[in-house]
């Protein structure tokens, strides 16, 4: 009975079929105790009706509450891979090997990782990344990294990373990426990189019969791999549109990849938009310039705000395309986005949050250091850096968890609301400041 009704997605049919099952058992059981008795046929007949009663009653409850199917496809896969993780023992990080290392484009490498230990691999959530520890030389420190994962499987043999190389800003007296290029010019088949568990809540809800909206520029089309991907083999009927903006076709990363979801995705709906567009790639684009909400506008066949959206790319891009998505009515909460890319330090301003203390003493529990801090010293993390503490980070944006650090005392505020949700009693020093007299910090 359980199996019938778990698949049954409906829930006031499924309701309805358990109060059916629920009544017919109750009646038939209950008939057939009294009917061995010696009780007054009338008594029978009626207990018989209350027991149908409340069996259909509680079967109604069952089949509403009890049995409610959970997500299918690659959410399911969630308590599956915790199960993997108990098997494996990975808790921390673990050594993987690349096995192979592709160009994608002009920007954009491909490495593909496998445990070193040759055990089974947990799956992750489409839209998920995963963070990396490399020993660089002349790093004082492992530079820890985070990256999408861009690719998809139930049950993946190995993780690829997609990365691009970061060159130095214009006219910023910034180096280039320390570990993309790292990861270009050093990481080659064979070489050893530490990894933690896929993480992440930039997560494409696979199950869900809505449309959705998949928009990247660059590199931000690496979760949008994983999505349509796990779109394609557990709900293939969904509508989806895929809208990526590239300079010209030598940017453009996995384009014949993509290509071949619509193969399997019958409702799959592919844009490029290139901005400076060569003459060899004619036929391999769908329009000039750039991804926008009027394109959306225009492609869509629904309203705006009967789709799901998901943005991942240069914060420019995804600040003009949310503005853009609310003006034509999208709410807020249908518009998720994702981006591990930050100002550089001479673009921030250091301002103190409204709601932020003006002074504080922060408390180095661990360290045995107490200073006192004020707006100019930026976000906790900052503050510990400058004080000689040497706590782990990586995107600097509230989004990876890896600064996550045990709040024994005190409050803080976030300049802006973190993605990733901390564990509890515990705070993301990277975007965080103190917001009473006293912070304690287990560091």
């Amino acid at each position: 009975m359980v199996d019938i009704l778990e698949r049954t997605s409906n829930p006031l049919w499924r309701g309805t079929q358990a109060a059916l099952m629920g009544a017919s058992a109750t009646a038939i059981l209950a008939g057939g105790i009294l009917g061995l008795t010696k009780l007054d046929d009338k008594l029978v007949s009626r207990w018989a009706v209350y027991g149908a009663a409340l069996g259909a009653g509680a079967g109604a409850i069952f089949g509403l509450v009890g049995v409610a199917p959970g997500p299918s496809g690659a959410h399911s896969k969630a308590q599956a891979s915790t199960s993997v993780e108990e098997a494996t023992g990975w808790r921390d990080w673990r050594n993987f090997v690349v096995e192979h290392k592709v160009q994608e484009s002009q920007e954009i490498t491909s490495f593909y990782l496998k445990p070193q230990d040759g055990g089974p691999l947990p799956g992750f959530l489409p839209g998920q990344f995963l963070t990396i520890r490399l020993p660089i030389p002349a790093q004082p420190r492992p530079v820890i990294r985070t990256y999408s994962l861009s690719d998809y499987a139930e049950a993946p043999s190995y993780y690829r990373l997609s990365i691009k190389r970061e060159g130095a800003p214009k006219d910023l007296a910034v180096p280039p990426g320390v570990a993309s290029n790292f990861m270009h010019d050093h990481i080659q088949v064979g070489s050893v990189i530490e990894a933690k568990l896929p993480a992440g809540k930039f997560v494409l809800e696979v199950a869900s019969d809505r449309p959705a909206v998949l928009i990247s520029n660059g590199v931000g089309i690496t979760p949008m791999i994983s999505m349509a991907k796990a779109v394609s083999q557990h709900n293939p009927s969904r509508w989806l549109w895929f809208l990526h903006g590239a300079r010209d076709g030598s940017y453009h990363a996995f384009r014949d990849e993509v290509r071949a979801l619509t193969e399997r995705v019958p409702n799959l709906r592919l844009h490029y938009c290139y901005s400076r567009p060569r003459p060899e790639d004619m036929g391999h684009y769908q329009g000039t310039g750039y991804v926008d909400a009027e394109l959306i506008q225009a492609l869509l066949p629904v309203t705006p705000a009967q789709a799901d959206y998901f943005l991942c790319g240069s914060p420019p891009f995804m600040d003009s395309l949310r503005a853009g998505l609310m003006e034509l009515g999208v709410p807020a909460e249908q518009i998720r986005f994702e981006s591990f890319s930050k100002p550089a330090p001479a673009q921030v301003e250091r301002e103190a949050a409204t709601n932020g203390a003006a002074m504080a003493e922060v408390v180095f529990a661990k360290s045995g250091k107490t200073v006192t801090w004020s707006p100019a010293d930026g976000t906790l993390l900052e503050l510990a850096e400058a004080q000689g503490l040497d706590p782990a980070f990586s995107c600097r944006a509230g989004i990876c968890l890896t600064c996550m650090c045990r709040l024994n005392d005190g409050e803080v505020v976030y300049d802006q609301p973190p993605t990733g949700t901390p564990e509890e009693g515990s705070v993301l020093i990277c975007v965080s400041k103190p917001k009473s007299a006293q912070v304690v910090l287990e560091l």
